[in-house]
């Protein structure tokens, strides 16, 4: 495919973002450049240029916006939620596995690749996971590709359909930051936390994103005080992960994997229904309201399903924490897990 100029590539986010929001539709800021570019790149037949840096940019504003949420009572208040919540993740992530056997019988797939294809990890992650397992990463990447695509476009519009009392504007509602100026002294901690995150972003998985989340929680939750990231920032932020995720998705991938996309995108909508019994057992068990158990449950990113929160009127400090236990837990135990028990030389 031909590559185009870069202007254009910001003038096609621009426009899948504006337009968005003036539908009303949610995360238009991410979802608007995401679907935007996506749908230029499918139909004009190029490639649209966007420089890495521009995402690793937009994911250490989105850690820190998500960490200014934070405050001492937070983290007491997910101590009594996390027996549950693993409890639930067991069974989220057990339900992946029982599914994702059942089409390994029915087909000739690897019941490795199939396992990675359906867990509600992060893309990149289950990718190079699967790796360890000697699973096929490129039908990994296809599969999960399309559980991402399903949960982007369902979990947000259910939500803010059901729950639309609570959901008012397209906007995000954002820490005050107490009332203090963003070009005072204290957003110079800001560009400390995000060179510590570009720094250290390989110590960990999606490291760029959730470095800078842990350190702005350890500011949040210490004497010290930050600003609220100007919505220029925040949105620009979205608008950037977006467009890096429209670029990697191509519907010829997804085509080319027939009816196992098919098979995949029925088995995340039945992951979706799983995970809602399962919020719904999380509301009932805590006393967590519907919509941040709902949305903690859901089998979706962490940045998006923050996002949702945020609008719906769900706590997103909260379901920032338990979807990212539940990330911790995918990441470090299912492949030791799945090698020991599963797939033993």
């Amino acid at each position: 495919m031909a590559r185009a100029n870069p202007l254009l590539t910001i003038i096609t986010a621009a426009a899948g973002g504006l337009i968005f929001q003036l539908l009303s539709l949610p995360l238009a800021w991410m979802l608007g450049p995401l679907t935007a570019v996506m749908l230029v790149q499918q139909l004009g037949k190029v490639t649209l240029p966007w420089n890495p840096a521009f995402k690793q940019l937009g994911l250490i504003i989105l850690g820190i916006s998500f960490g200014l949420y934070f405050h001492m009572n937070t983290l007491q208040q997910i101590s009594t939620y996390l027996i549950p919540y693993i409890l639930i993740t067991i069974v989220l992530v057990g339900s992946s596995v029982i599914l994702a056997l059942f089409i390994a019988k029915k087909t000739l797939l690897q019941p490795a690749t199939t396992i990675f294809g359906a867990i509600p990890g992060g893309l990149t992650e289950m990718v190079i996971a699967s790796e360890q397992l000697k699973a096929e990463s490129s039908q990994v990447l296809i599969f999960q590709t399309v559980r991402l695509l399903i949960v982007l476009f369902t979990v947000p519009y259910v939500m803010t359909f059901l729950f639309r009392d609570s959901y008012t504007s397209t906007a995000v509602l954002m820490q005050s930051g107490d009332g203090i100026s963003f070009f005072s002294l204290s957003s110079l901690l800001f560009i400390l936390i995000g060179g510590l995150g570009f720094k250290f972003r390989n110590l960990l998985p999606a490291g760029i994103m959730i470095i800078p989340l842990l350190l702005t929680i350890l500011v949040m939750v210490s004497p010290a005080a930050l600003p609220a990231v100007p919505d220029i920032l925040f949105y620009g932020a979205q608008l950037a992960v977006g467009v890096s995720l429209g670029r990697t998705i191509y519907f010829k991938d997804i085509k080319q994997a027939g009816l196992y996309s098919g098979l995949f995108a029925v088995l995340t909508v039945l992951l979706i229904l799983i995970s809602a019994a399962l919020g719904t057992l999380l509301y009932v068990w805590t006393d967590m309201n519907l919509t941040t158990a709902l949305l903690s449950a859901a089998p979706g990113g962490l940045i998006e399903m923050v996002l949702t929160a945020s609008i719906v009127g769900a706590d997103p400090a909260v379901v920032t924490s338990l979807q990212l236990i539940r990330i911790i837990i995918i990441i470090v135990f299912v492949p030791v897990f799945l090698k020991k028990v599963l797939f033993r030389d």
